[in-house]
């Protein structure tokens, strides 16, 4: 016999597409995510993915390649979050074995060992794009010797310029330990999931950079890339920045030059002139080091 226990009223009905007011959603984003382009890349996803949440479209998700799966995600864990169905987001993922990412830690390691097959690889894309670009130069050298994001990068460049301007400049680069103090502009670089405290960088760099009057966009090196049949790797110089650095860095203050701890070990194990020092000595090595591969 069958038989019907009636509605289950501790759970919430999915949202219809009309329950979605997306420019309050729009304005949701802009109080979570301090990044324009973090912000952009957010709605989008959740505008053109709506129909998972809204209309329990899971299937779908299967069609995408795991990268984009991943940055889709994202984007509808906020939407999700803003309905207050975000319980139900995470149970329906889990029922139909949805993952953010479609790598174990085994296959992400092996993925990185037979990704780069030559190590000065990733150097000589670098040498690659500052030929093709010669107004990209000192930013190419900003990248690879800091290790820093292209969001990151880009800030930081513009920041010096920005600044200098201004006659602000000290106010970001610590000359006397060479060193830029991301930690001082925490609206752009300590960020919800992404973070950057300090780079070491040399003077002449910096004198270099600050000499510029242009400032960089991400979009339009990406694009010009793409227009001269370059491929975008500057994912790949953070990788290789950090791998180089074990040369000269234990594992503990690399994370802490990628910004890869949170901010109050930052401030009570490492902040501290003594360790700057000796810090600073021992990148300045795998700088310079850096500086003859990409020259």
């Amino acid at each position: 016999m069958w038989w019907w226990a009636g509605p289950d009223l501790n759970r919430r009905p999915s949202p219809r597409q009309g329950d979605v007011d997306w420019d309050d959603f729009e304005s949701y984003l802009e109080n979570k995510y301090k990044n324009k382009r973090t912000r952009r890349c957010r709605f989008n996803y959740a505008w053109k993915f709506k129909d998972v949440v809204l209309m329990n479209n899971y299937r779908r998700l299967f069609q995408l390649s795991n990268d984009k799966r991943a940055h889709v995600l994202k984007a509808l864990s906020c939407l999700a979050k803003y309905l207050g169905v975000y319980d139900d987001f995470k149970r329906n993922l889990k029922a139909y074995g949805l993952t953010w990412s479609g790598k174990n830690g085994d296959k992400r390691i092996i993925a990185r060992l037979t990704k780069v097959e030559d190590p000065d690889e990733v150097f000589n894309w670098i040498k690659q794009v500052k030929r093709a670009n010669p107004d990209f130069e000192d930013f190419m050298d900003l990248m690879a010797i800091t290790g820093l994001r292209l969001i990151e990068g880009v800030s930081c460049y513009n920041l010096i310029i920005g600044l200098t301007r201004e006659g602000r400049l000290s106010e970001y680069y610590n000359e006397p330990n060479s060193c830029l103090e991301h930690f001082r502009f925490e609206d752009i670089f300590l960020r919800h999931s992404k973070k950057a405290f300090i780079s070491f960088v040399p003077k002449e760099l910096v004198e270099r950079i600050l000499s510029n009057r242009k400032p960089m966009h991400p979009e339009k090196i990406q694009s010009r890339l793409k227009r001269q049949g370059i491929k975008a790797r500057f994912g790949d110089i953070r990788e290789a920045h950090g791998t180089f650095m074990t040369k000269y860095l234990k594992e503990p203050e690399i994370d802490f030059i990628h910004g890869r701890i949170s901010s109050s070990i930052f401030m009570r194990n490492y902040f501290n002139p003594a360790l700057i020092n000796d810090l600073k000595e021992r990148v300045f090595k795998g700088i310079n080091e850096i500086k003859t591969l990409i020259s």
